[in-house]
């Protein structure tokens, strides 16, 4: 996600957009992009550590950009 401090102009469009279509409880919105990453094998700590090491330092630009979630899913479909 954008950091906090930083302007949002494609989720200020966006609030404005829902604003003018009657959307009048939403009050602001922040666009973010999303990684989906596949994982053969289970998932450990050695897994989660490489995942995080990932998006912090791969995936995401850390002068502009926060990380604000990592989920993991499993084959059964249950999300942690």
């Amino acid at each position: 996600m954008p950091k906090a401090e930083l302007l949002d102009p494609q989720g200020k469009a966006v609030a404005g957009a829902l604003a003018r279509t009657g959307h009048t409880a939403i009050s602001g919105v922040r666009i973010g992009k999303r990684f989906e990453l596949t994982v053969d094998g289970p998932i450990d700590d050695a897994v989660r550590a490489e995942v995080e090491k990932l998006a912090d330092e791969v995936l995401s630009n850390s002068v502009i950009e926060d990380v604000v979630g990592i989920h993991y899913e499993t084959a059964a479909g249950e999300t942690h």
